[in-house]
């Protein structure tokens, strides 16, 4: 679910995918599977991906209603 927030959030910012990628140093077929929920996504990898889209680490660690 976390990789879903995050593709929405991109997605929703106008932002592609490559250059979120490419930005946190993410080759873009693992990106690609994390915000696909095909892979999880590690602790580091979750900093990377807020450092890159520049938001706060609780921005898509809230819960689905």
């Amino acid at each position: 679910m976390l990789g879903i927030r995050i593709k929405e959030y991109i997605a929703n910012s106008g932002l592609k995918y490559g250059a979120v990628a490419d930005k946190a140093g993410i080759p873009q077929q693992i990106f690609s599977a994390m915000i696909n929920d095909k892979r999880k996504i590690t602790a580091e990898e979750y900093f990377t991906i807020c450092k890159a889209l520049n938001v706060p680490l609780d921005q898509f660690a809230g819960t689905s209603a």
